[in-house]
């Protein structure tokens, strides 16, 4: 790593932590306030982040950017509006309280739970400008100061998203705008030096390809910074033998509206009992969406995360199950834990499914698209985390970045 690169990020990071006091102090007013400029500003400028966005799609496609990657890139007019309208969304939505009752202590005394901003975040993504804004926008809900770093090929759409939308709202809030950082250098270097400042970014927001990602939450253990990595992805669905043919080609053509996301189709499980029956149905939705079917014998891991392979993100694994537990055994050992479904009519065999799946997301005749901060939530997401450990699993939202901290004080005060 060079000089420059880590000298970049610090001063990022550094000056983030000088302006943190200003969102951290700020009024609920004036952060909701922020939030509804931001989406005022994305509709005035909307020309001018269009350009910047056109401009990095271009420069992405002439460097062979394969189709699944260049959608994640690309804003259009629709996922502007969209971004706008989550804005105005998290703008309405309740404040975390700041003090919350939990005892009353012997000798007059009781235990508050006082909830307190992180201080500054960081957040590394990859081709997904609008990250930039669902990040910085649920970093200044939380009351928390942030340093985002992304690679070369959404740098320009984030620094004019940054420049005309984000700062500009805040400063006009009354907040001090270099709270939100974006680090100025394109270099993948950039990334290992934001998990190496624990003393000003103790918490880091991973999003992107999975190796990477796991080096970097690697990379940020040995400093002593904390992450909430988002590496790996795939969802899972199980027919099962009652299941409905009609229900699960809807399932399987609504979960693979795009292909470069983590919450779409990525294995398909048949029962045995219905193999010959669904196939012709899953065949026809799979071809409706210009995606193969990988099917035995593999060359390739079962739970292999098709979005991640830019040359055959339009695949699907399908493979045969004699029933549930297998179904079950195979997406907790050998898939990520992102989400998985069943199709049925069998409420009972649901029951076991839910009972049994370990993942951060089940659903029931639904379709694991659905596991995302907004479809559930109704508000932006910071990444979606995997963790095995008590703390913030599946979307993580502006509810989820604070510490705790423990008051006593004497009862009446």
């Amino acid at each position: 790593m060079t000089d420059e690169v880590a000298k970049a990020v610090e001063v990022c990071a550094r000056a983030a932590k000088d302006a943190a006091p200003s969102l951290a102090t700020a009024g609920d007013a004036a952060i909701d306030t922020a939030l509804r400029g931001m989406a005022q500003r994305l509709g005035a400028h909307a020309d001018a982040v269009l350009e910047a966005n056109a401009a990095d799609v271009a420069a992405a496609r002439a460097d062979g950017m394969s189709a699944g990657l260049l959608d994640r890139l690309t804003i259009t007019d629709d996922r502007l509006t969209g971004m706008a309208d989550q804005l105005r969304l998290l703008a309405d939505a309740p404040h975390q309280e700041r003090s919350v009752p939990v005892s009353t202590l012997p000798d007059g005394l009781r235990l508050v739970e006082r909830r307190r901003p992180v201080g500054v975040l960081g957040a590394n993504y990859e081709a997904r400008p609008n990250v930039t804004v669902d990040v910085a926008s649920q970093l200044v809900k939380s009351r928390n100061g942030g340093v985002l770093r992304t690679g070369a090929a959404a740098l320009g759409s984030a620094r004019c998203l940054l420049d005309v939308v984000i700062r500009p709202a805040l400063a006009d809030a009354g907040i001090d705008p270099e709270v939100i950082q974006l680090v100025p250098r394109a270099e993948r270097e950039a990334a290992a030096a934001l998990v190496r400042l624990p003393g000003l970014v103790p918490l880091v927001i991973l999003r992107g390809s999975g190796e990477s990602t796991r080096a970097l939450a690697t990379e940020a253990a040995t400093h002593g910074v904390r992450t909430l990595a988002h590496a790996d992805g795939g969802g899972v669905l199980y027919v099962d033998q009652d299941a409905d043919a009609e229900k699960v080609q809807s399932l399987v053509a609504h979960s693979l509206d795009r292909l470069g996301v983590c919450n779409r189709l990525n294995l398909l499980l048949l029962h045995d009992a219905v193999y010959d029956r669904i196939w012709p149905t899953v065949s026809g939705a799979l071809a409706e969406r210009g995606v193969r079917a990988s099917l035995p014998p593999y060359e390739h891991p079962i739970g292999y995360e098709w979005a991640l392979d830019s040359d055959r993100e339009a695949t699907v694994t399908v493979a045969r199950v004699a029933g549930v537990d297998e179904a079950l055994r195979i997406a907790n050992e050998e898939t990520s834990g992102l989400a998985a479904g069943i199709a049925t009519e069998n409420a009972a065999a649901m029951e076991l499914f839910f009972d049994g799946y370990q993942g951060t997301g089940v659903f029931w005749n639904a379709p694991t698209r659905l596991l995302d901060g907004f479809k559930l939530l109704g508000v932006p997401e910071t990444g979606i985390n995997l963790d095995k450990v008590p703390g913030p699993r599946g979307p993580v939202t502006y509810t989820d970045l604070y510490v705790r901290q423990y008051a006593v004080l004497p009862q009446g005060r």
